[in-house]
């Protein structure tokens, strides 16, 4: 199932978090950092995509070191549609900012200025993305949204700037 497919399902199962407006609210923030950076929607996506591999990266290491609840507890502590340099600082090391800095400015020729400013805004949104899967009752299962980004094979199969897209696409914004 896709990670789309998974959050359709979350959106239709009263006991997870996920509804139309959390994912209207993300897709809102996403398109007024695109208004705000003077950049087309398209290059937002990029940056999406690169940020959301590097934090896949980084959970499925979280995942490993500390467990699945933890990881859990971190993207329902952190994920929302406010700023938070604390999320980029415990997700990611200095050499994994540079290189998203890096990746990203090479795809996309933004400046590593707004990137650096975009990253405490696009991390908590990643994770707010993927909290749409947690239970509404706290200490209840496991968030299956999380679980089928974390277990991507690398394949290219789960990229959420694709499933923020088709969510726009699904809700016609």
């Amino acid at each position: 199932m896709s990670l789309f497919d998974q959050i359709l399902g979350a959106i239709d199962n009263p006991s997870q978090q996920a509804s139309p407006n959390q994912l209207g609210e993300i897709l809102s923030t996403v398109q007024q950092l695109s208004n705000n950076a003077n950049t087309d929607p398209s290059t937002i996506q990029s940056v999406l995509s690169v940020v959301g591999s590097y934090a896949r990266s980084a959970l499925q290491q979280k995942r490993a070191n500390e467990g699945e609840q933890q990881t859990q507890a971190f993207v329902n502590q952190f994920g929302g549609t406010q700023p938070s340099n604390q999320a980029v600082q415990l997700l990611f090391g200095a050499p994994q900012i540079q290189q998203i800095v890096q990746e990203v400015e090479r795809r996309t020729g933004l400046s590593s200025g707004t990137i650096q400013a975009m990253l405490p805004i696009l991390v908590p949104i990643v994770l707010k993305f993927l909290q749409t899967g947690s239970s509404t009752t706290p200490s209840q299962g496991s968030n299956p949204v999380l679980n089928t980004f974390l277990d991507a094979d690398g394949d290219g199969d789960v990229d959420i700037a694709d499933a923020l897209g088709m969510a726009g696409r699904y809700f016609g914004q």
